[in-house]
């Protein structure tokens, strides 16, 4: 058969059939056609349903990077819904108390909180292991133990008997070590020392024979200025005005070489959730890790610089014996907390078997990156 006839013939049996789809339809509509009403004329639309929901922290009201990303992580799922989940942000002590965060999220009293996982330890003593691990990991460590390494099932097991979901909200990086009213020499000027830390890094000062205090972030100044405690560490050199009240300020932050923040749920309010809804609360969280970590990292230098500059901070690194007492004490109270419950034996382990695993590349990677380029950029006496 030549090619014109064969196009031509097929041309013929694609218009009839074309034709008769068309009659078949026709015909098909004229025998189940209905007279038109008001309610036929326009299809039904089904409205989806909206979630009002409320979050409480324990972060103190428009406190920098962490009561803000909680506070914009609301914005973002309200976005990123379309509307279908709408949270309102409570900081601490406006609807409950700041370390009564997780009760209120447990009991369904609230749908969602924003908090370290680290003030829990009275409640979830594995939940230490989530937050921060003196001498532990750095934030990329703990991002790759989350995300990559299993350590997010984990946190979902030890949370799920408290009805509680939690996902990584931010990461504050690499902290200081913190503010102290006196030098810091060895590891005896820490005996009888009444210091704000809380976590696995405040059991190591009250095994040196200090006194850990846990306190809020709202009231760590006034009992700084007042003498009732004689030290604190927090996170970065934020402008808390610490220094008005402590003058040496000390690094490196061995206590929480990247410290975890959370966001955590009510498991059923979660549970209940379309499956789309659930995702875009998840990526939120994902990305306000990530820039809560970015927002740190942008904005610690200026405040460092100005701290010494124009507060005149006395910036003093721990001397290199006490880091080596402190590492000491660290790993053997990481074992002593960790046969205190099964749970935490089981977080401790994987945590461990982990941080064996990122270590080799670790030290060949980065560790030999930074100390090539670390001359440059160290501070001048």
């Amino acid at each position: 058969m030549e090619r014109r006839d064969f196009l031509k013939k097929s041309g013929l049996v694609a218009a009839g059939a074309v034709t008769a789809a068309a009659g078949f339809a026709a015909c098909g509509q004229k025998k189940e056609e209905a007279p038109k009403t008001e309610e036929t004329k326009a299809p039904a639309v089904i409205a989806e349903k909206k979630y009002e929901w409320r979050m409480v922290t324990t972060w103190p009201p428009n406190l920098p990077v962490l009561q803000i990303g909680a506070e914009r992580f609301a914005k973002r799922v309200a976005e990123a819904t379309n509307g279908r989940i709408t949270i309102k942000v409570f900081a601490a002590g406006e609807l409950v108390p700041a370390l009564n965060t997780f009760d209120a999220v447990s009991a369904g009293t609230v749908e969602c909180g924003s908090g370290a996982a680290y003030y829990w330890a009275g409640k979830v003593p594995s939940a230490q292991w989530f937050s921060a691990v003196p001498f532990g990991f750095n934030p990329q460590g703990i991002n790759a133990w989350f995300y990559g390494g299993g350590g997010l099932e984990l946190w979902e097991e030890m949370y799920a008997p408290f009805n509680v979901v939690p996902r990584p909200q931010g990461n504050t990086g690499v902290q200081m070590g913190g503010w102290f009213r006196k030098e810091m020499n060895t590891l005896a000027d820490y005996k009888g020392l009444k210091m704000r830390i809380p976590g696995l890094g405040g059991k190591v000062i009250a095994k040196a024979g200090g006194t850990v205090v846990l306190l809020p972030a709202g009231e760590i100044f006034t009992s700084l200025e007042r003498g009732v405690i004689d030290a604190t560490e927090w996170v970065g050199p934020l402008r808390m005005g610490f220094y008005k009240a402590a003058p040496y300020y000390y690094y490196p932050g061995w206590h929480e070489p990247g410290t975890t923040l959370e966001v955590i749920f009510n498991k059923k309010v979660y549970d209940d959730l379309p499956g789309e809804l659930r995702m875009i609360l998840d990526a939120v969280a994902a990305e306000t890790n990530l820039w809560s970590l970015c927002q740190f990292e942008a904005g610690n230098g200026a405040a460092l610089q100005e701290l010494i500059t124009q507060h005149k901070v006395n910036l003093v690194q721990f001397p290199a014996p006490l880091m080596d007492d402190l590492r000491k004490l660290a790993m053997e109270t990481l074992e002593e907390e960790a046969d205190k419950d099964a749970p935490s034996r089981k977080v401790h382990e994987a945590f461990k078997k982990f941080k064996e695993q990122v270590g080799i590349w670790g030290t060949v990677a980065a560790d030999a990156y930074f100390n090539v380029i670390a001359d440059k950029y160290k501070l001048k006496s």
